[in-house]
């Protein structure tokens, strides 16, 4: 196995040589340009090391192997590594973590297998990564902080933005934590109302949710702000646990590699992963691991009808705009997605700049600025083309989002009855069209499944409620979730989409917080 310095961190915008160490990466989250942090260099594993080392290993053991490439031992130590990937999936519901459900419809050859990310603590494919961060952020302040006076001690001042899973996945992973204070924003009436209480319910005096009257978009955008506003950065210590993050772009690398051995045995074989895709942190992963040597067929994007990513790869214009369409899978109701920067730096300095680092840095950073003041900007037509060599795109609309739920209820072998969450039935409505069009029975597919369906009752008893003998409540619902409308919740509205507004709310409850 080759290991290259992959340990240092630079910005996507940046056209200078400055490098952050990982913990900086993680604890800092967006870089001071506005650019999101990426490893220069990505390791490249073996083939050999894949198929007769990793694809025996558990979960926990894997991620470990691969994060290991990622981090120096000189921050985090092996057996802390170790201690805090252990502790952070400790808290799921399957010993798999993220099992495969393999040839789910029981057609001879199909091989349409879903991979389950939704059982951690809030049921969702966020917990993934972010019970991994929480405990991160919990490590590094514990060790900053270690015999400090009270006075002297580093805080840190969370603030994310989520269309609905995230938020109460960072708020599951940072409770309670010392020396850390958490705010969500979200879209007021544009989530699931279980995803609203799973993150209002949260007691935990470190813990606030604002809800802002706005969309998805906007909410990134006032987050984006207080982490360019430097007097407020100075104040508070802002971290970030969007998907901006690196290492929950880290965290989710496992599951691919994990999943793939699975399907495919841990023999080499055709793999195509289907996955559900909004602000673009879940499939980028897979694009790391397939930069790393897993020998993935193609990563192919989801999208519902906010389709900025299959517009960009059919086109080669990336435009946004304010019309977002609200859809029955609203954590994908997303028009500028974040985590496609870092996409478009790889491939820019591949096609683009020759492998030169500090041009690269430059040409993203003159897109954003285009993006910004224009409201769009265009591709070289050879970016386009090198992206297309790792990814494919589908767009589905509501109408076949329910009619996937139904179909998938009724057609399942594997088990019977399975019941899809709006954002899965997506992507195993794309990976229908996939199967039909290829017409390859060697071909595994993977469609990603983001969220337990209980989350989304309108969606899943739209479809489902006319079958005999259905029942939301005995054959979706979870105990724990059922809890939730019985609790008080903690909320602070914010009455439009503004960022001094955010800034005087988050003043104002860390006073109440005295942490």
């Amino acid at each position: 196995m080759t290991v290259t310095n992959s340990q240092q961190y630079r910005s996507t915008r940046s056209s200078d040589k400055e490098t952050k160490s990982f913990e900086a990466a993680v604890i800092q989250g967006l870089a001071t340009d506005g650019g999101l942090f990426i490893p220069p260099t990505i390791p490249q594993v073996s083939q050999e090391t894949l198929f007769n080392q990793w694809s025996k290993l558990s979960f926990q053991d894997l991620a470990f192997e691969i994060m290991r490439l990622y981090i120096s031992e000189d921050e985090i130590p092996n057996e802390d590594l170790k201690s805090l990937i252990n502790k952070s999936y400790s808290t799921f519901r399957s010993s798999d973590i993220t099992p495969l459900v393999k040839n789910v419809t029981g057609v001879d050859k199909e091989n349409l297998h879903i991979l389950e990310l939704f059982h951690g603590p809030t049921y969702a494919f966020k917990d993934v990564a972010l019970q991994f961060v929480g405990n991160l952020f919990e490590y590094f302040l514990e060790r900053t902080n270690k015999g400090l006076p009270e006075d002297q001690k580093k805080k840190i001042t969370v603030v994310g933005a989520t269309s609905g899973d995230t938020g109460s996945a960072a708020i599951y992973g940072l409770r309670g934590k010392k020396d850390v204070s958490v705010f969500i924003l979200y879209p007021t009436g544009r989530i699931s109302p279980i995803q609203e209480e799973q993150m209002t319910t949260v007691a935990d005096k470190n813990v606030q949710t604002l809800s802002v009257k706005g969309t998805f978009d906007n909410c990134q955008d006032i987050v984006k702000a207080i982490f360019a506003d430097k007097e407020f950065n100075s104040r508070h210590n802002v971290g970030a646990v969007n998907s901006i993050n690196w290492a929950r772009i880290l965290a989710q690398m496992t599951y691919y590699f994990y999943s793939y051995f699975k399907a495919t045995n841990g023999v080499p074989g055709k793999v195509k992963f289907i996955v559900p895709s909004g602000n673009f942190g879940d499939i980028l992963a897979g694009y790391f691991a397939k930069k790393m040597g897993l020998p993935i067929e193609k990563l192919v994007i989801a999208t519902n009808e906010n389709d900025i990513l299959d517009r960009f790869l059919k086109t080669g214009v990336y435009e946004r705009s304010d019309k977002v369409a609200a859809t029955l899978s609203p954590a994908m109701d997303i028009l500028i997605s974040s985590n496609f920067e870092r996409l478009l730096w790889y491939l820019a300095r591949e096609v683009l700049a020759n492998g030169d680092d500090l041009k690269t840095g430059e040409i993203v950073n003159n897109w954003f600025h285009q993006l910004k003041t224009e409201g769009k900007f265009e591709v070289d037509r050879n970016l386009i083309n090198a992206a297309l060599k790792d990814f494919g795109s589908e767009r589905v609309s509501n109408e076949e989002t329910i009619a996937t739920i139904k179909k998938m209820y009724e057609i399942s072998e594997n088990p019977k009855h399975y019941i899809l969450d709006p954002h899965t039935a997506v992507g195993v409505c794309v990976t229908e069209r996939l199967i039909s069009q290829d017409k390859d029975s060697s071909i595994n597919y993977i469609s990603l499944s983001t969220a337990h369906p209980a989350k989304f009752a309108d969606a899943v008893n739209n479809a489902l409620s006319d079958f005999d003998n259905y029942s939301f409540e005995r054959h979706v619902l979870p105990e724990e979730l059922k809890k939730l409308s019985t609790l008080p919740k903690k909320l602070k509205f914010i009455e439009r989409a503004d960022v001094e507004l955010v800034k005087a709310a988050i003043d104002e409850e860390i006073i109440k917080m005295d942490l």
